[in-house]
């Protein structure tokens, strides 16, 4: 076999594996509303089987930790609804500090699977033709890769799944992209943690769970501050350049 047909069996391969994999997406997203599994992610269905859950977590403490880490990276892998009241449950069912641990850990391996799967299928070809302006945007974004995706990851205000997916455009490497993900969300993922084990008693007294009542103006300020302070070696940076 020449070279050349290698490298037209390299591409078709490739391709073969694109499709695929977008495929999958497809099919898991769609699947998801299609058996109703969004009807089962919902606050009222934890409040209705509260006692069951907390229930099975103590009889198999083992094994537990790990489907409940599985069924949160695959919400977040799918881009699928659900993430906010799995946040709250994790917290509920394990604690906030040790609900925290199991949240990073499943959001970032989700986030992880969906970011190299996108680089796959649009990534490299997107790139291949980029246009100029996106090639020096590419380049200005690599450059402060980690500071710009970890403000991005503080501030819970940016859909979860939408900067899983810009890193992608802009040809963020994964070492930056896995550090900045477990960093960046620790901090809410805490404070939803933290709501979480104190569900019992919001239950109880009927009150409805929401992100307006976790999130408050405080803590809002609080992480945006934080994402503030990550931006000053940007800043810094900027200023060294410009007195050059």
């Amino acid at each position: 076999m020449s070279i050349k047909d290698k490298t037209v069996c390299c591409r078709n391969g490739w391709t073969w594996v694109r499709i695929v994999l977008v495929a999958i997406l497809v099919a898991g997203f769609s699947g998801f509303f299609l058996l109703g599994l969004d009807g089962y992610v919902t606050f009222e269905v934890l409040r209705e089987h509260r006692a069951a859950l907390k229930l099975m977590v103590d009889k198999y403490s083992y094994i537990a930790p790990a489907i409940f880490i599985l069924v949160y990276a695959a919400i977040i892998a799918f881009s699928l609804p659900g993430g906010l009241v799995l946040s709250i449950a994790g917290g509920f069912l394990f604690g906030n500090v040790i609900g925290t641990a199991y949240i990073v850990t499943a959001a970032t391996a989700g986030a992880t699977t969906i970011f190299l799967i996108a680089r796959t299928v649009i990534g490299e070809p997107l790139r291949a033709r980029a246009s100029p302006w996106l090639e020096r945007l590419e380049e200005g974004f690599q450059r402060n890769d980690f500071s710009y995706l970890l403000v991005l990851r503080l501030i819970p205000l940016f859909p979860f799944f939408v900067v899983n997916l810009v890193p992608v455009f802009l040809g963020v490497r994964l070492t930056p992209y896995v550090l900045a993900t477990i960093i960046g969300i620790t901090p809410a993922t805490f404070v939803f943690a933290t709501a979480g084990a104190g569900l019992d008693s919001l239950f109880d007294s009927g009150q409805d769970i929401s992100v307006a009542g976790i999130l408050t103006p405080k803590i809002v300020l609080a992480l945006v501050g934080l994402a503030a302070l990550m931006m000053l070696p940007i800043v810094y940076k900027y200023y060294k350049s410009r007195q050059s």
